[in-house]
């Protein structure tokens, strides 16, 4: 019996080989993939940022016994994945915010993934633990809190301002019943959050904002003494470091004064523009972050990540253990190792990918400067182009952009204003060369211009300005024939 056995899984063992292949196979599967992703690379500055959607077909029949070629599954992953959609990666993507990322991150994704330590627990992997706790440290530092803070990487910018929630919350509302302030510009995000963590139907303050879109210093100070002398007592207030529809930054410093007066937590969502703190520019615009109790940011925004790197750091770090650490029994410490907290301790998240070497490999192989020096060019480019379309015949733009988003709208000449801009928006994304992303403020559609890859350049602005300009002649033209 015990030999039947034996040879039964010796058989499952022979069935089981293709999951490890050998080190000449392991060559060459690589040698497969990066010579496709340095090709896809290299096509990218004359690739469109925006194709159809004609590719996104099942794999004929999918999920199958047998194994399949690579070169056939890479030429399946080029037709149905790479190429369909928008191209994040593009020098020409300006819709949204995510960085272009990096190839050392995709390097350091294959490393992590290889090696597949587990980074949530100081004990099982502590090089890997130092490296989170290392990194979150930089971060801290960088957007200026003291020693004592303590962050963790996280998803992304959702799960970050989660996690702030739910530590300001232990820290100030664990009974509930206190008030929230923001404004609503503020990310949805927020709210899914504040649901999540119990909190959906805590009083709510919608903070009013200025011409620009900030936050009303006034109106916050007016609200929180009205909840105070009301007997309601004010727990959170939520700023944002770089609104999704215009970039607009908070006014921080006056925030934060409220804030210690009332003692209410002041949490800033950074997520797009918080980590412009590493250059100059940034710094000037937002002057008081370091103020904050909580900070979410997003790596993969303003540092040029892949996505899935999102970060949150809070000013006292004990708030994150009180709110997150936990232990079981089979997870008992194999030993001390001097690394710091384990990052299980101080988020939601037990088992996670290795984020921190994505980030830690960047800036050793290219250094802070670039990174700093890119951010300056992405500030400076956005008010390049603010200035140039405000030159221009029939262009409406707000003020100079806080950070690197600009908000624009063409007025024509005839017809309506709203429509037009509709049109001119869904014919630049077809024709796909540029991509832009829309909004509607009070009502009225605007376009927006995001600029934040690492990869695009002043000869890129240029060409999205001819292009607005080229579309809009284009529109205003088909509308007189039309009227004829």
């Amino acid at each position: 019996m015990l030999d039947a056995l034996r040879a039964e899984i010796a058989a499952l063992e022979a069935a089981a080989a293709p999951l490890e292949p050998d080190a000449e196979r392991r060559r060459t599967l690589a040698a497969d993939a990066l010579d496709y992703a340095q090709g896809f690379l290299d096509a990218l500055p004359g690739a469109p940022a925006n194709r159809n959607w004609e590719g996104v077909r099942p794999l004929d029949g999918e999920f199958g016994d047998e194994g399949r070629d690579l070169a056939e599954l890479i030429a399946y992953f080029h037709r149905a994945v790479a190429e369909p959609g928008i191209t994040t990666t593009s020098p020409r993507f300006m819709g949204y915010v995510p960085g272009g990322g990096l190839f050392h991150s995709a390097l350091a994704d294959f490393l992590a993934a290889a090696t597949n330590k587990y980074s949530g627990f100081a004990s099982a992997a502590p090089g890997a633990v130092r490296l989170e706790n290392a990194t979150a440290a930089w971060i801290a530092r960088v957007i200026g809190f003291p020693e004592g803070a303590a962050g963790t990487l996280t998803s992304g910018g959702s799960l970050a301002n989660l996690t702030a929630i739910v530590a300001a919350r232990e820290a100030r509302d664990a009974e509930g019943g206190g008030a929230v302030y923001l404004t609503r510009f503020a990310h949805h995000c927020i709210d899914k959050g504040l649901n999540i963590a119990g909190r959906g139907r805590a009083p709510r303050r919608l903070i009013p904002t200025d011409s620009q879109h900030r936050m009303d210093i006034g109106a916050l100070a007016e609200a929180l003494e009205k909840d105070r002398a009301s007997g309601i007592r004010p727990w959170l207030v939520v700023a944002s470091a770089g609104t999704v529809d215009t970039g607009s930054v908070d006014p921080l410093a006056g925030i934060a004064a409220l804030c210690a007066r009332h003692g209410a937590w002041f949490h800033v969502d950074g997520a797009y523009g918080g980590l412009f703190m590493l250059c100059e520019e940034g710094k000037a615009a937002l002057y008081g972050l370091d103020a904050a109790d909580s900070v979410a940011l997003d790596p993969h925004k303003t540092l040029f990540l892949p996505y899935g790197t999102g970060a949150v750091v809070v000013r006292d770090g004990r708030h994150l253990l009180h709110a997150f650490s936990a232990s079981a029994d089979y997870i008992q410490p194999l030993g001390e190792t001097g690394v710091g907290p384990s990052p299980a301790d101080l988020s939601p998240e037990l088992t996670r990918h290795f984020r921190a070497l994505r980030l830690w490999l960047p800036l050793q192989a290219a250094g802070v400067a670039a990174f700093r020096a890119a951010q300056s060019e992405k500030i400076g480019l956005a008010r390049y182009f603010h200035a140039r379309l405000a030159a221009l015949d029939g262009w409406e733009v707000g003020g100079p952009p806080d950070l690197s988003i600009v908000a624009f709208r063409f007025r024509p000449g005839r017809g309506n204003t709203d429509a037009f801009n509709d049109r001119l928006l869904r014919r630049i994304q077809e024709e796909g060369r540029l991509f832009l992303s829309g909004t509607r403020i009070d009502g009225a559609p605007w376009l927006r211009c995001a600029i934040l890859s690492f990869r695009t350049h002043l000869a890129h602005i240029d060409d999205a300005i001819d292009v607005l300009v080229r579309t809009a002649a284009a529109l205003q033209s088909e509308g007189r024939l039309s009227a004829q």
